[in-house]
């Protein structure tokens, strides 16, 4: 018997577009033929959940039960025929198909408005910079997070859009509470899962059930799910992979995971899942195949983790093009939670999602898991095989933004990329997260927003150079202005990742660093930011030699199920949870370009000391002159297109000159420049080799040789007027 896989995330990730890992997994299993279906349970579930039936059940649950309310559910229960009329038509403006009923959400009378609506006064300002849909969009989403809380207070408590009873799976290192939870009788959510868990089994009969568990937030779910696919379908043999067992269960030895799931993968899923598929195989024919890649499973009830297969993990050459097929694209929905425009592109549009490489290529900040392989182990993709899968997905999916999920996309591989992009003519949006590096230049940042490239996310961390030196993250606070300063002008928002609390972290350096991000924001280099509190993890260097950087763990001892976050003490003896709302509050004004001129004190309801950065530190910092020496190796690129011609003569006191004007026309505007006919023949014939749309670039040595070999002085041609003009215009050196 063939082997059919059941691919599924469980509930919740997104809203507004799949979590790829399984279409990854999908688009492996082309490459050996073994057939597949792939369901994303989170969107399906929300769908039943937020529809007219849907929301008649909650509101007969929440009628039959007798606890005290709040006032907010009070109001939302009175005006239950008024969500349920308008959950359908919203839904679907939410999926893109209802698009005129934008007109009447913006009137405002249109949703029933509970808690969630009492900010809208703060942010009517904002609205100004928002289209019709967008501000309807904003509104949609305030009415369902409305709905949201009232499930939560009196239907599921556990419920969120985003994850679903994630307490459970956050930093268990026991399975007790989450074993018992699974034992009771399943709420009004698990049982909207199960029913179309139900018809997706028995639909599809897999042989080998596959759940992809990327965060804690889908822990419960997974669960929920194996049971009942054991419990109703004892030969499906199932198997646990993703990003939360990768990090969470590698110590794993409760027996009792057992009970729900046959396997538990680590790592890059391909090889254990082909092996997984020749054990199950081979034993459906007598024989027993016994070699597993990186899998824990059961043995004379104990828990033992078989490494023993021989063969090598597949190269991302050899993975194949994720394969979106069997989600239902055309039903995600679109929300904007916040009026601002890098975190509304978390929830705001469908993106097809790639990795430029495996793992990291920087692979030494102390705070991330560099230990492990999906860190470690760096592996980037050729440019023209990341095209490849491009041109494939949009040809798949019909959409053509894309979101690079790495971990820090490597800026050479970038610009190869950005190069391909061009060369081929494909007119895509994408995004991806960098690390700040001095290699992205103003031009490199022009020629990545030239391929279509609209945002970076980056960490800035902690924004003081000590800590950053601490981290080693291998960047500072100046050359992350600068950085960031090139991709703004180049029209690249920028997101920063920023941290506090970080071992040794002092309340003084909290301060700064608050104020360094005051003052980039001040100057309009970032354009949206978020903070965390610094965690410690069993699998960076801060938890694998905490002594190096003055913290202890409050325990050695290893649980028997998740093991991740680490308790710990700090010499500091500073409490780093009293900056979150200070810090936090501060941001979501600077973020809306407000309130640059408030005292730091300000934001916080304690007494803090005085910032001792100086008030220009960052502007002072973004002055420095350019370099503007060309190395030999540089390549130069021509963005633009073919000049006009125009000949013409210049005579001066019996001498005359033979002159051309070529003139240029790009998206915006024309321009022209003016040069002697030898050099205008030169450059006409030069533009059109370095040309974008060439295969080969050319080095400005290679440039300077040629030039040479026709006429003088190339540097002096270099640094002339007619090329400072073409500068501006799109002739990058990179």
């Amino acid at each position: 018997m063939k082997t059919k896989l059941f691919i599924i995330t469980p509930p919740f990730t997104q809203l507004n577009t799949p979590y790829p890992a399984t279409a990854y997994i999908k688009g492996f299993l082309n490459t050996k033929n073994i057939e597949s279906v792939q369901a994303d349970l989170g969107i399906e579930v929300i769908l039943e959940l937020f529809s007219k039936e849907g929301l008649q059940n909650v509101f007969a649950i929440a009628t039959a039960r007798t606890q005290k309310r709040t006032p907010n559910s009070q109001r939302i229960q009175a005006l239950q025929d008024e969500y349920v009329k308008t959950i359908d038509p919203v839904i679907a403006f939410l999926q893109g198909k209802n698009p005129t009923l934008a007109l009447q959400i913006c009137q405002e009378d249109f949703l029933p408005e509970a808690s969630s609506f009492a900010q809208l006064e703060e942010l009517d300002w904002a609205f100004g910079t928002m289209g019709t849909q967008d501000k309807a969009k904003h509104l949609a989403t305030l009415y369902l997070e409305d709905i949201s809380d009232f499930i939560v207070e009196c239907v599921d408590a556990n419920f969120g859009f985003s994850r679903y009873a994630e307490r459970l799976g956050r930093s268990a290192n026991s399975f007790d509470e989450l074993y018992e939870a699974l034992q009771q009788e399943p709420t009004y959510i698990d049982t909207v899962l199960l029913s179309i868990l139900k018809e997706k089994i028995e639909t599809i009969k897999p042989t080998l059930f596959l759940i992809s568990v990327p965060f804690p937030g889908n822990l419960y779910a997974a669960f929920r799910s194996a049971q009942w696919v054991k419990k109703h379908y004892p030969n499906i043999k199932i198997s646990m992979g993703g990003g939360f067992p990768n990090t969470e269960l590698r110590s794993l030895s409760d027996a009792r995971v057992f009970e729900f799931f046959d396997f538990i993968t680590l790592d890059d899923g391909e090889m254990p899942i082909e092996e997984l598929i020749s054990n199950i195989e081979s034993r459906n024919f007598g024989t027993d195949y016994n070699s597993y890649k990186r899998t824990f499973l059961l043995e004379d009830g104990k828990v033992v983790y078989k490494n023993n297969s021989l063969k090598h993990d597949y190269k991302q050459s050899q993975v194949g093009t994720p394969d979106y097929s069997d989600l239902f694209l055309d039903k995600y929905i679109s929300v904007i939670e916040i009026v601002n425009p890098m975190h509304r592109m978390w929830s705001d549009g469908r993106w097809n999602k790639l990795t430029m490489a495996h793992g990291c290529y920087w692979g030494k900040c102390t705070f991330c898991d560099i230990s492990l392989d999906y860190i470690k182990i760096y592996e980037p993709v050729a440019a023209n095989l990341l095209c490849d899968r491009m041109e494939e997905m949009i040809a798949q999916t019909g959409e053509n933004g894309f979101h690079f999920v790495d971990e820090a996309a490597p800026p050479a591989l970038m610009r190869a990329l950005a190069l391909e992009i061009l060369r081929r003519k494909i007119a895509v949006t994408w995004w991806t997260n960098i690390r700040f590096e001095k290699s992205f230049t103003k031009d490199l940042c022009l020629l990545l927003k030239a391929s279509g490239c609209i945002a970076v996310s980056g960490g800035l961390e902690v924004a003081s150079d000590r800590l950053l030196k601490l981290i080693d993250k291998g960047v500072t606070v100046e050359q992350v202005a600068k950085v960031t300063r090139n991709f703004t002008e180049a029209g690249v928002m920028v997101h920063s990742y920023l941290m506090y609390g970080y071992p040794t972290q002092t309340i003084q350096e909290t301060i700064d660093s608050l104020e360094m991000v005051r003052q980039l924001f001040e100057v309009g280099v970032l354009q949206s930011g978020f903070w965390h509190q610094f965690a410690m993890t069993a699998h960076s260097p801060v938890g694998l030699y905490p002594e190096k950087f003055g913290v202890t763990k409050e325990t050695e001892i290893i649980g028997t199920f998740a093991n991740n976050d680490i308790n710990y003490a700090d010499a500091t003896g500073i409490d780093h949870d009293k900056f979150s709302f200070g810090l936090k509050k501060s941001l979501f004004n600077f973020m809306h370009g407000i309130c640059f001129d408030y005292e730091l004190q300000d934001w916080f309801e304690f007494k803090i000391p005085k910032t001792k950065i100086s008030p220009d530190f960052i502007f002072d910092a973004l002055q420095e002159d350019n370099d503007f020496s060309v190395k030999p190796t540089a390549k130069i690129v021509w963005l633009g297109g073919k000049p006009f011609v125009e000949h013409f003569t210049k005579s001066k006191k019996g001498n005359s000159w033979e002159l051309m004007t070529l003139i240029f026309h790009d998206k915006k505007e024309s321009f022209s420049i003016q040069t002697n006919k030898r050099e205008g023949e030169w450059l006409v014939e030069m533009l059109q080799k370095i040309a974008v749309s060439n295969s080969k670039t050319h080095s400005f040595q290679e440039i300077k040789i040629d030039f040479e070999s026709y006429l003088e002085d190339f540097e002096l041609f270099w640094y002339s007027k007619p090329i400072k003009t073409l500068r501006e215009y799109g002739l990058l050196v990179l």
